[in-house]
């Protein structure tokens, strides 16, 4: 074999194994691959899932204490939680994406959140932190931040004195059940190709509960100490995900970040802000649809309310959406009228029944100002592992929560393609295969 057949046979070779393994990086990395907690390519190594309604169950489980949380965000208050120490485990994030910080590089799975904005990773000597942590005495390009340099005021939760100087120390709580304290520091961020150098996060040293993720969290939020606003010109303001299913074990989805190839022809509906809580992604709800009825529901349950934080809001980390009561009663039973009963409840869902019905079962529409998204069964239904029980994958606002928010989770996100164009303060959805 003459050198060139041999380098033609080894490419080959490296292509066919990149095809084979779904975990292997991209020969370009142009995106970052976007990891379900519990598929193959997860560093947490969870066990496969015996049943997927169970597992979304579980997950769903934390919801409520997750939207307690972004309620508490827009309402501009703190849940104090003491910091203690505590064993930490994995049952929050349900992506995560693969990012290097320090120089050189330190490999971290860090969840992928649009809700929250300063990143933050669990560092060497923290107390209930898991395994893996980031180093700081290692990097080259590590340092602090004190407490008089204009991002420190920009991190809710912090502490620093009245006088003299000191690191920029805060706390903060998490996933409504969890708390964290920290100190800002800054490193290199590498995302795929890209450096972002002097990137400012939070450098855990004291982790309570069980909600903190792992190995971190990347904000995606549209604060001012978000990915979006310390990157730059870099990416624009513009970022995409595509979430797969948590049924796809062994695939992954993508992150898009900056305008290069993002889709050309995306149907999108107006981002809409929220001052009292500028991170999270609001836009306008204005109907939904069980099959072809549009659901009756009064216009000042979708309205739009800075000041009570009334709304709905897209979030990567919310597994079920989740409607105010009436909306979700109103769905429901509308719902109710097209399946053949009884009905049953199993977890968070209320609404499940015997799984030979559902060929009965109508389409879920979400109409948004400008675009309607109908999800197609797999985002709007769960069945049980024997496939004997199905139930409708939405759930009602939990009651000791803001109730005026709607939440449009990743369940019902899952396998299209959802595009933050900041910049022109729009969102755009297309459906895409994810997997």
């Amino acid at each position: 074999m003459d050198f060139t057949a041999t380098l033609l046979f080894f490419a080959l070779l490296i292509s066919t194994v990149r095809a084979l393994d779904p975990c292997a990086s991209q020969p370009d990395n142009s995106d970052l691959s976007v990891i379900p907690i519990y598929g193959k390519c997860s560093p947490f190594n969870p066990p496969k899932p015996d049943s997927w309604l169970n597992t979304v169950i579980n997950m769903a489980s934390k919801d409520s204490a997750r939207v307690k949380y972004l309620s508490s965000l827009v309402a501009q208050k703190t849940t104090p939680v003491p910091i203690a120490s505590g064993q930490q485990v994995l049952n929050i994030g349900n992506y995560v994406v693969r990012v290097k910080i320090g120089t050189p590089g330190q490999l971290m799975f860090m969840v992928l959140d649009t809700s929250n904005d300063v990143a933050w990773v669990p560092c060497s000597g923290c107390t209930g932190c898991s395994a893996t942590t980031f180093s700081p005495n290692t990097s080259s390009s590590y340092g602090s931040l004190d407490c008089s340099l204009p991002q420190c005021a920009q991190v809710r939760g912090l502490s620093c004195p009245d006088t003299g100087t000191s690191a920029c120390s805060f706390n903060q709580s998490y996933g409504g059940d969890s708390s964290f304290s920290a100190y800002l520091v800054q490193d290199s961020l590498r995302l795929a190709n890209d450096v972002i150098p002097n990137y400012a996060f939070g450098c855990i040293n004291t982790i309570s509960g069980g909600s903190v993720p792992s190995q971190g969290l990347l904000g995606l939020g549209r604060g001012p100490m978000s990915l979006l606003s310390q990157s730059g010109a870099l990416y624009s303001n513009v970022f995409s995900y595509c979430l797969p299913s948590f049924k796809s074990y062994y695939f992954s989805g993508s992150l898009k970040l900056g305008q290069v190839g993002q889709p050309k022809t995306i149907r999108t509906t107006p981002l809409l802000k929220n001052p009292h809580r500028p991170s999270l992604y609001y836009v306008n709800l204005t109907g939904v649809s069980v099959g072809r009825v549009r659901v009756p529901i009064a216009p000042e349950l979708l309205a739009f309310n800075p000041n009570s934080g009334a709304g709905t809001i897209i979030d990567s980390g919310t597994v079920v959406t989740r409607f105010v009561q009436p909306l979700y009663e109103a769905i429901r039973d509308e719902f109710v009228k097209h399946v053949k009963g009884p009905f049953s409840r199993i977890g968070v869902f209320e609404t499940c029944f015997d799984a030979t019905a559902e060929a009965e079962t109508p389409l879920i529409t979400l109409h948004f100002e400008g675009l309607s998204m109908t999800l197609p069964m797999e985002n709007s239904l769960l069945h049980t592992s024997a496939g004997s029980r199905a139930c409708l994958a939405i759930a009602p606002v939990p009651n000791n929560v803001n109730a005026a928010m709607n939440v449009i989770a990743n369940l019902q996100q899952q396998n299209y393609r959802i595009l933050f164009d900041v910049a022109n303060s729009r969102l755009g959805i297309a459906r895409e295969a994810c997997n």
